[in-house]
């Protein structure tokens, strides 16, 4: 039984335009030798069971039929699925489909399996029951150990997944600033472009005075004058 690996330490949050700190929850030499002991444990299952002999167990008919339901189940499963599921999870470490799939597929058999080791306590011959469960035990460590794996795998995912939130908000609300600022300074373009252009200031005309003339000595008329100016005689008279 291999010992639980610690829980991966959180990382920092990452600010804006930094990548996020990939954690991988569990080192993938950890992962590769949980999968040969499956492997292992998988191929000495099929020969196991191809040892048994159901048909000689203790039990009625409806026991032995359902423990050969059982056991042609498991080994359907140890050669048509698992192989493929372990060599895709081989082929992506830390792929949470992948191995969650695995994980899926080793409930299914450990349940299946479980019962056919136990039926072979009960009814079976000597023997058979301590080596299907030896091999239980195996399926079962591995499939516990997946699960701690595909936990800590989907907790990194939802921080990474936090911190890409935020960068992408972080990167909108740039984008939305740096827009505002674009819409202002055309604005100021539109602005001055549109307004007329401003006139010189006119300098201002200095009035020329024109001069005064002279004041006459008097305003009558000289002696002698009627009122237009021409002379009269003294002695002229009105004629009747």
């Amino acid at each position: 039984m291999h010992s639980q690996t610690p829980e991966a330490t959180a990382p920092p949050p990452a600010t804006a335009g930094e990548a996020p700190v990939r954690v991988t929850s569990t080192s993938t030499s950890t992962i590769t030798s949980d999968l040969d002991r499956l492997q292992a444990a998988a191929s000495q299952v099929a020969a196991d069971i191809g040892r048994l002999r159901i048909e000689k167990w203790k039990a009625n008919g409806d026991a032995k039929n359902a423990a050969q339901a059982d056991a042609s189940s498991v080994q359907r499963n140890l050669t048509l699925a698992l192989p493929g599921l372990i060599d895709a999870v081989r082929s992506t470490p830390g792929n949470v489909n992948a191995e969650f799939k695995l994980y899926r597929n080793l409930n299914a058999l450990y349940d299946v399996f479980g019962s056919l080791a136990e039926a072979s306590r009960v009814s079976g011959q000597k023997g058979e029951y301590d080596t299907l469960s030896q091999q239980l035990q195996v399926i079962g460590s591995v499939r516990r150990k997946l699960g701690e794996d595909l936990e800590q795998l989907t907790a990194t995912q939802e921080r990474e997944l936090k911190q890409l939130q935020i960068q992408v908000k972080a990167q909108q609300e740039q984008l939305v600033a740096a827009q505002a600022e674009a819409a202002e300074a055309h604005k100021a373009v539109v602005v001055a472009q549109s307004e007329p252009p401003k006139k010189a200031p006119q300098k201002k005309k200095t009035a020329v005075k024109k001069p005064v003339p002279a004041a006459s000595g008097s305003s009558s008329n000289p002696p002698g004058s009627n009122s237009s100016g021409q002379p009269v005689s003294g002695n002229s008279a009105p004629k009747p």
